[in-house]
């Protein structure tokens, strides 16, 4: 069985999903889970940039590398690579589902989703406002990370 691969999707591909990306790829190897783990944007604005500094910063402040990142826009043929694309809100969602084709036979949801104690449905967008922003997206992508992390070793085992 190939492992799951799963994209990580917020709009400009600098925040949220590139954070989802460095948390979820720590999560899964301390699971021991093989997973392939990418993250893209609805939007082009900040193609072939690096994440947000202070996205970096305050992952790197928690343990997370974000090495190699660059961000890229969501293609087609993602709909046939990944077994997991998953929105940061419901905005992303809706132009995933715009995009995706019939037939896709993956999960498409919200991240969130996987953190149903989480008080949110939408890791908020953090780039217009200060430090305590970032520090909540990635709290909730810890939450949905551990969720998905389980819901992977029970559809998913070794």
């Amino acid at each position: 069985m190939n492992p799951p691969a799963i994209l990580f999707v917020c709009l400009g591909n600098i925040c949220r999903s590139p954070t989802a990306e460095a948390v979820f790829r720590r999560y899964s190897q301390q699971a021991g889970l093989s997973c392939i783990i990418d993250s893209a944007g609805t939007g082009a604005w900040h193609i072939g940039e690096p994440p947000d500094i202070r996205s970096v910063d305050y992952g790197t402040q928690r343990g997370y590398d974000f090495s190699g990142q660059a961000a890229r826009k969501v293609i087609k043929s993602d709909f046939s690579r990944f077994d997991y694309i998953l929105a940061m809100d419901s905005r992303n969602l809706s132009d995933l589902r715009d995009l995706c084709p019939p037939g896709y036979s993956g999960h498409l949801s919200r991240f969130l989703d996987f953190a149903p104690k989480a008080a949110a449905q939408d890791v908020p967008d953090p780039y217009y406002g200060g430090a305590d922003g970032f520090q909540t997206v990635i709290g909730l992508i810890e939450m949905a990370s551990s969720g998905l992390i389980h819901h992977l070793q029970r559809s998913h085992p070794d």
